[in-house]
């Protein structure tokens, strides 16, 4: 228990790494139990379609445990038996713990009154709803599918968002929980029914009122988080902003949110009552664009006066940093962003460009750096690392 009401920036940021594992040491040989560990920590792992490097659900593991085998985390999201996660929209599209599924159900009913979900997805509802109402029955009748599988609908225009009517359909029911992702085909989503998918204990789990579902998971936030401003309490699960600050007061007065003030940062702080500060943290990581630790960017410049913007959608020639750049972690600061792709064809992890950050030297990272990188390339079956420049020296590739 921290028992003050003033922390120091340094004492916020070793709080915020150890909530989120950095403060650990990696274990010699990841196995399930550490997977599934810090799922519990986390509560859930952001799903993403870029895979220049590795999809985005792999990469938080990948940062806190180091090689480990990611046929495990595969086997806790779809093994039909052996199954500890769902999907849903979390923080987006999420893997979620299965015992949170009874803490979204408030989110599926607004889904299905065309609340709290995108306005052309809603209106599709609306105005489709016997057709969606087919496209249910024909899962129900023919099993797990693909929006592709479906003999009504149609085929999309252009891109994956040039979604097709049964695609949309499948959207709109998985955004009310009537279905639920079975397994994925590559990374197509396979849609079956909550009932011959999740097991029968979480589903026969009761409902808490939607009032009860938001404090929990603000609980879980800020377990995760160890200390947030409302703002980034709120985005972990996206809750509506309406809806936490009428839950955070609550939660304050029942002694689950502890007010804080922490040093350079303006309005109110919260932190989690059994948080603890770590006399220093030892970390080293690449870290994703859609870890928790800097998903909410104005936290992370907070936290580590790291301003960071993912470049994906910036045209090639307005880039800063590069397309999928890494913020790199030491210690207990970010120290580097590394823009890297594996080139699967040429067996190569491509660092295209690494950018330390101001006041620090290459030859401060460059040892922990190749290290990190060297294990990467192993963790995805790449036989040679590429740098720019006299990097390859620096970091002895």
């Amino acid at each position: 228990m921290i028992a003050r009401t003033k922390l120091s920036l340094a004492q916020a940021r070793r709080i915020a790494l150890a909530a989120q594992g950095f403060h650990e040491t990696r274990p010699g040989g990841p196995n399930a139990r550490h997977v599934k560990r810090l799922l519990q920590r986390s509560h859930l792992l952001q799903i993403d379609s870029v895979n220049v490097l590795v999809r985005a659900h792999y990469m938080p593991l990948f940062s806190r445990l180091g090689a480990y085998d990611r046929t495990l985390l595969e086997k806790l999201a779809y093994h039909p038996k052996k199954r500890e996660t769902f999907e849903y929209w979390g923080h987006e599209a999420s893997l979620i713990a299965l015992d949170l599924q009874p803490l979204f159900r408030w989110r599926m009913a607004r889904a299905a009154a065309g609340e709290g979900i995108y306005g052309g997805l809603a209106r599709f509802g609306r105005e489709k709803r016997a057709f969606i109402d087919q496209v249910r029955r024909e899962i129900e009748t023919r099993g797990p599918m693909g929006a592709g599988d479906l003999s009504i609908g149609g085929k999309g225009q252009g891109s994956w968002w040039g979604w097709s009517d049964g695609k949309r359909a499948l959207e709109w029911l998985f955004w009310a929980g009537e279905v639920t992702t079975a397994t994925r085909r590559g990374f197509e989503r396979i849609y079956d029914l909550p009932e011959r998918v999740l097991p029968s204990e979480v589903l026969n789990a009761p409902t808490p009122d939607e009032e009860e579902a938001q404090r929990e998971l603000l609980r879980r936030a800020i377990r995760a988080l160890g200390i947030a401003s409302e703002r980034c309490l709120r985005d972990y699960f996206r809750l509506e902003a309406q809806d936490a600050k009428l839950r955070i007061p609550e939660l304050v007065e029942a002694g689950d949110l502890v007010p804080v003030a922490v040093d350079g940062w303006n309005g109110p702080v919260y932190l989690d009552p059994r948080a603890r500060i770590p006399r220093r943290v030892e970390a080293r990581a690449l870290v994703s664009p859609f870890d928790p630790i800097v998903w909410e960017r104005t936290r992370t410049e907070r936290l580590f006066d790291f301003r960071y913007r993912i470049e994906i959608y910036t045209p090639a020639e307005k880039r800063e940093f590069g397309y999928y750049c890494l913020p790199f972690l030491l210690d207990e600061r970010i120290v580097a962003r590394v823009d890297l792709k594996a080139d699967r064809a040429r067996g190569a992890l491509v660092a295209h460009s690494i950018h330390p950050e101001a006041a620090v030297a290459p030859e401060e990272i460059a040892p922990a750096l190749g290290a990190e990188l060297r294990l990467m390339a192993e963790w995805l079956g790449l036989e040679r690392i590429d740098a720019p420049g006299n990097w390859r020296r620096r970091l002895e590739l």
